[in-house]
């Protein structure tokens, strides 16, 4: 999409009628720090950055630039994982991390309305006095917000338990590309009408513009305790993972980490973790005291029918919390011990863990790449780092094609290519091995019915027909399709 500069004149002049002076930033210097989100191999510098504080000014904001044609790109806390931040450089970003206000806690009906730029775990410390909590917990949750959790439908470390942010949301306030101010969902269990709620969450920034959201606030469980388990085989613990969800039982999380994982981990947080191990399993579980104590037992015995090494209990809440600060710690750790590294966010049925590990694993071979796993074992949300090094010609690209093939063997055992991280700029070809050409056009139709000039983050998560047809031809042109058997487009 190529905008001419009369319109960009045009654009600074009226932004300028909006907002303040020190809320347009068009410096260089000053873009640099929006040029990418967490994905930072991916970098553009957009035409400005603007930094509202009122929904009436994001509304004017997205007006205006509908009127001009130019691109918008909202922006959270730009911890996303994906490039669905990236700047388009015929564009504007729309920040919404001056939007950070609690506006309303509601203890009787256990609910919190927040603007989109409040983070994550600000939610959590908020109500932690009123024996409540948000639910959802990214990794990131520290800085992420959560009108990106929105736009990401992020879940977290009790995802399998409490559900993903599409869950623990009931109401958000959105601006369409008009400028149109839409309220959906309600303070209810349940809308009339179609689901436009799930529709937005995950929706990318693709079809409107997040700036107030309803979440749920969930009451603090009567009593919590964490198992650690150390395996000698990756594949046992893989294995005893399915085996704790097929018996009936639900963790409030249940985590895996390799050895190169916890090994980072452990240098990095000093959690306890038994560095000699080539996998561990976190599992939590909450409930009464006597739900517990049943739960520990029946986990505790299919561990070790699954050769877990030493089973620990943590004694303490200080002791649980070092345990799990070592998991949610995983990533900068890793980032400890290589230069570089990509970061895989892929989903896949819990029965074939074992499988996937051993396939990544010898992916790594081929690839002569390092890879750390440190994933939702629960729901087979799988988080492999692959380590590389950017200053090595080549190597960045050899990732990525480490990377596509983990997704591709995701679709191929029954997964998707994604589970929390989203699609973004990222994936665009892996989304042409998950979805045929019917699909497809349907994700294009629903773009065009919110958003037809494809205005709000063009270019991200739905590739084009076009795009699809290409990759497959160049595939079969060399012979590079690493699993024949998938769909080719």
């Amino acid at each position: 999409m190529k905008t001419s500069a009369a319109p960009h004149n045009l654009l600074f002049q009226q932004l300028a009628d909006i907002l303040p002076q020190d809320a347009i930033l068009t410096a260089k210097e000053d873009l640099h720090p929006y040029e990418c989100d967490g994905l930072t191999a991916y970098r553009h510098l957009p035409l400005a950055v603007v930094l509202p504080t009122t929904t009436e000014q994001v509304q004017l904001i997205v007006k205006t630039c509908s009127r001009l044609k130019i691109p918008v790109v909202a922006r959270g806390a730009g911890t996303g994982l994906s490039g669905g931040a990236l700047p388009h450089e015929g564009g504007i970003v729309l920040s919404l991390a001056r939007f950070k206000q609690i506006m309303e806690i509601d203890t009787v009906n256990l609910h919190a309305r927040v603007q989109p730029g409040v983070r994550n775990l600000a939610i959590s410390q908020a109500v932690d006095h009123l024996g409540l909590f948000y639910a959802p917990d990214p990794s990131s949750q520290i800085a992420c917000s959560i009108g990106g959790n929105v736009a990401e439908n992020s879940g977290g470390v009790h995802c399998l338990k409490y559900g993903l942010t599409v869950h623990n949301i009931l109401e958000i306030k959105v601006v369409t590309i008009d400028g149109e101010l839409l309220i959906i969902g309600n303070d209810r269990l349940d809308t009339p009408g179609y689901d436009l709620l799930a529709l937005m969450t995950g929706s990318e920034g693709m079809l409107g513009i997040v700036v107030e959201v309803l979440v749920k606030l969930t009451v603090k469980p009567e009593t919590v305790q964490v198992l650690m388990a150390d395996f000698a085989m990756v594949n046992d613990a893989g294995d005893a993972v399915a085996a704790i969800i097929s018996k009936g039982i639900i963790p409030a999380g249940l985590e895996m980490m390799d050895n190169p994982a916890l090994r980072a981990a452990e240098d990095f947080i000093h959690a306890g973790y038994p560095i000699d191990a080539n996998a561990i399993l976190l599992c939590e579980l909450d409930g009464t005291e006597d739900e517990v104590s049943e739960q520990v037992a029946r986990v505790s015995a299919i561990l070790k029918e699954y050769r877990a090494g030493t089973i620990h209990i943590a004694k303490t809440a200080a002791e649980r919390a070092r345990l799990w600060a070592g998991r949610k710690a995983a990533f900068p750790a890793v980032g400890r011990i290589s230069p570089d590294y990509y970061c895989m966010d892929g989903t896949i049925p819990r029965k074939h863990l074992a499988h996937v590990l051993q396939k990544i694993n010898d992916f790594s071979q081929t690839y002569a790449l390092g890879v750390a796993n440190v994933f939702h074992a629960g729901d087979g949300n799988l988080h492999p780092l692959i380590l590389y090094d950017a200053n090595r010609p080549g190597e960045l690209e050899k990732a990525e094609r480490f990377g596509a093939d983990i997704l591709a063997l995701c679709v191929k055992v029954g997964g998707s290519i994604t589970g929390e991280h989203g699609v973004g700029h990222e994936k665009l070809d892996s989304m042409c091995v998950q979805f045929g050409e019917a699909e497809l056009e349907v994700f294009h139709a629903v773009k065009r019915a919110f958003d037809p000039d494809e205005l709000l983050n063009p270019g991200k998560a739905v590739p084009t027909l076009h795009r699809c047809a290409e990759l497959g031809a160049m595939h079969v042109h060399h012979g590079q399709l690493s699993h024949p058997e998938l769909p080719r487009f």
